[in-house]
């Protein structure tokens, strides 16, 4: 391996580490602790085992956490009525719709109902809109696409004037991520199913963000020498020769990838834990903008 890799685990550490010391200086302050509350509708186990994962970072950074589950057969009305409730509680700072919801709910219509200002998921309209115009900034920023900037400004990755390409164009990574990117002087390339030449188009990337959701689909003859490569996929393979009886790969064929590369996150240990702790620092960052700390 010659990468240098991007420890996903350490740099999130030092991230809820700030968090937290933001957190006791608001308290010291004689500010109210953040409120994070999560909405919940429906039994789904991977959701379940995410909120719960939330909750407990967020024992352990001092922010206060809270929780609603609906039935699965809640209404477009009811669950609506919730966000607003949580909109007008004082206590709460940020409210997360946990995604995906069930089929007959209009996740967009619901995710509008959020006050931009208790958004930290970062994806109401009115802060994706922000994202994408020049001069604007948004409150915040998804949690996932920010962790992946986030990674590549701690390994000292040059942004500015970078020829950048994002794999994927979802609303929840790769659009807002070619979007930072775009903020800081990059020039980026959205590349996504119908994109022809794809190999060609990575190989001349000097970062390279995939975000595709397709097992190991980035080899090595698809990575320009000392690129900086981020892989946000991450799927679980059976293989019964495994202790667990699986296991955790993403979009990048890592091993012979890491060859090529200048820097390269792991999946898993990379992207992962990065959300969580940008998820914390929006929750903070709620608060202080709630208690007038910060000016927005």
């Amino acid at each position: 391996m010659t990468a240098k890799l991007i420890d996903g685990k350490a740099v999130a550490k030092k991230v809820r580490e700030q968090a937290a010391a933001d957190v006791a200086d608001m308290v010291a302050k004689g500010y109210a602790p953040p409120g994070l509350t999560t909405v919940l509708v429906g039994v789904d186990p991977a959701s379940e085992v995410y909120v719960g994962m939330k909750q407990r970072m967020c024992k352990k950074l001092g922010i206060e956490s809270s929780g609603y589950t609906l039935p699965a057969d809640s209404s477009q009305e009811e669950v609506e009525a919730l966000v607003q409730k949580l909109n007008d509680d004082p206590k709460v700072n940020g409210i997360l719709v946990q995604l995906p919801l069930p089929g007959h709910l209009d996740d967009e219509a619901i995710l509008k109902t959020i006050s931009p200002e208790k958004d930290i998921d970062g994806f109401h309209p009115l802060n994706m809109g922000r994202l994408a115009q020049k001069g604007r900034e948004p409150l915040f920023v998804p949690c996932t696409p920010d962790g992946c900037i986030y990674l590549l400004d701690d390994a000292g990755v040059e942004l500015e004037g970078a020829n950048a390409v994002v794999l994927g164009r979802s609303n929840i990574v790769g659009m807002p991520a070619a979007l930072l990117l775009v903020k800081r002087n990059a020039t980026v390339t959205i590349c996504h199913s119908r994109t022809k030449n794809l190999p060609e188009i990575c190989a001349n990337a000097d970062i390279l963000i995939a975000a595709v959701g397709r097992v190991e689909m980035v080899k090595k003859d698809w990575v320009k020498p000392g690129a900086a490569v981020i892989d946000v996929g991450t799927h679980r393979i059976d293989d019964d020769t495994k202790e667990k009886g699986y296991y955790l790969t993403g979009d990048v064929a890592f091993d012979e990838v890491s060859e090529v590369a200048g820097y390269i996150s792991p999946s898993p240990g990379g992207v992962g834990p990065m959300t969580i702790a940008m998820l914390m620092r929006n929750s903070v960052r709620a608060a202080q903008i709630a208690h007038g700390l910060i000016e927005v």
